[in-house]
């Protein structure tokens, strides 16, 4: 059985506040993009272990313990008889980018071996497995625009649409530190912000430069200026809107027409898709 995890950009996204569980209360639109990871599960594996990944494409650094495909496995196992599979992984979408790549794969393990077993669960019991391993894995579950709050797992699915815009992503080879981007924010715990994404979404693509933000910009920005530099270029280029994808390090633009932008950023990695 074969499955493509695909991955997100994040439109707008607000730090409201710091919480007394040390989380933060976000709100942000998680939208899907066609750049996809290939997921195979089969049965049985020669490795002596309950799972084994066959990794390919772009390299999963790290110890396979750590991979949300196998705390996937070992999640569900904890509930059913499981036996041993392999996954095989085709990696496309790069990692500590901001577009949930890896959140992806777990959520879409969690449907294949749903699949796979019978195990017959509904929608909300896979909304909640996909909660245990991560903030935006609930969103991977449901694959469709969502408005996002909470930690980012409070899902309301909206009708909207970018079809026929073209999308631009582009990511040079840094890692964001996840926790130094909260740390940038200076967001006093008991601190509210008024949310505001889904008020600035609804004033249309071409009001977003000036009032969708993602809070997260200037402190990653201060950190790695080649993030800002990438932002302004695809603007230069005629980009509608730029931003940053969740705490980064990608840099996406959407365009009215084909960017054809490749050649700027060879040294980076580079993603261009017409939208449907």
């Amino acid at each position: 059985m074969i499955t493509f995890p695909p991955c997100k950009i994040n439109l707008g996204l607000q730090v409201l506040q710091k919480r007394n569980d040390g989380y933060h209360d976000l709100q942000t639109l998680f939208f899907p993009i066609p750049l996809f990871d290939v997921l195979e599960i089969k049965g049985g594996n020669s490795s002596g272990n309950d799972i084994e990944i066959i990794n390919y494409g772009i390299p999963v650094p790290g110890d396979d313990s750590q991979n949300l495909i196998v705390k996937a496995y070992h999640l569900l196992k904890k509930d059913f008889t499981l036996s041993p599979v392999t996954f095989c992984l085709l990696k496309n979408i790069p990692m500590g980018a901001g577009l949930g790549g890896g959140s992806s794969d777990g959520a879409f393990a969690l449907k294949l071996l749903n699949v796979f077993f019978g195990l017959n669960l509904n929608q909300q019991s896979l909304l909640d497995y996909a909660l245990q391993l991560g903030s935006d894995c609930p969103f991977f579950i449901l694959n469709q625009p969502c408005l996002g709050e909470g930690r980012g797992e409070i899902l309301h699915p909206i009708d909207f649409s970018l079809k026929n815009y073209w999308l631009v992503l582009v990511k040079p080879n840094i890692h964001v530190s996840t926790a130094a981007a909260f740390s940038g924010l200076n967001l006093n715990k008991g601190e509210v912000k008024i949310g505001s994404v889904q008020t600035e979404i609804n004033k249309g693509i071409d009001n977003w430069r000036a009032g969708l933000k993602n809070d997260f910009e200037p402190s990653v920005f201060a950190l790695h200026p080649i993030l800002s530099e990438i932002k302004e270029s695809l603007y230069d280029s005629g980009a509608i809107y730029a931003s940053m994808s969740g705490s980064g390090a990608t840099i996406y633009g959407l365009f009215e027409k084909a960017p054809l932008l490749k050649d700027n950023y060879k040294e980076h990695f580079y993603f261009e898709s017409q939208l449907g």
